[in-house]
């Protein structure tokens, strides 16, 4: 059933795409619904990937997939997530795509999140947080992250930017945006799996249904 969920959430999604749109496309099982929907649909767009393995799965099915360093502006972006709540908080990154995906977001006009309704929570936080890592700088910054709070492991390894991956457990994150700031200040941590503006919009499917959750008034 949980499958059938994160197709029916993609499918939703899809529907907000119009053709002549530049998409972006996030990471992970959820995800490939997604590219599969706009497979199946025949949809006339181009798209931009957060991943190597995204990009293939859309190029195999005939999509146009541009080179994101060519690209400054994307229309909508769809992606998945670890945990979401209410608040259109996220914690994304079980896929190790979380820097390459918050690029794309911030480049996007609409952010979108599908998800099963496993993903959905009452505040973000029990999810490990990934934290993408120059390698230099693994035990410095897994220190610097044990001082905020967290339970640090290294993943095994690398990103598509050859970096590393510590996943940081806090259990709980009372203030977001102040561990966000946190994180980004620690010389040697590229990119954090919180996303706590670029999403304006979630999908979650949950036994068949299918809710959206909207920000309304978004701004990054």
């Amino acid at each position: 059933m949980r499958d059938e969920d994160k197709r029916l959430a993609a499918e939703a999604a899809v529907a907000e795409v119009r053709d002549g749109m530049l998409v972006g496309l996030g990471t992970g099982s959820t995800v490939a619904f997604a590219i599969a929907a706009l497979i199946a649909r025949g949809a006339r767009i181009e798209t931009v990937a957060t991943s190597i393995d995204s990009a293939a799965k859309a190029r195999a099915g005939g999509l146009v997939v541009r080179d994101f360093a060519d690209v400054a502006r994307v229309d909508l972006t769809i992606d998945g997530a670890d945990e979401v709540d209410a608040r259109l908080f996220a914690i994304k990154g079980a896929g190790g795509a979380m820097l390459r995906e918050k690029i794309v977001a911030a480049a996007s006009v609409r952010m979108v999140v599908i998800a099963d309704g496993s993903k959905r929570v009452a505040a973000i936080g029990a999810a490990k947080l990934p934290v993408e890592v120059l390698p230099f700088a693994r035990a410095f910054v897994a220190d610097r992250l044990a001082a905020l709070g967290a339970a640090v492991t290294v993943r095994d390894g690398v990103t598509d930017n050859g970096n590393i991956v510590l996943d940081a457990r806090f259990g709980a994150i009372p203030d977001p945006a102040a561990l966000a700031r946190a994180i980004a200040a620690i010389p040697g941590a590229l990119g954090h799996g919180l996303f706590l503006s670029q999403v304006d919009a979630a999908y979650i499917a949950d036994d068949g249904v299918v809710t959206r959750l909207e920000r309304g008034d978004a701004s990054r």
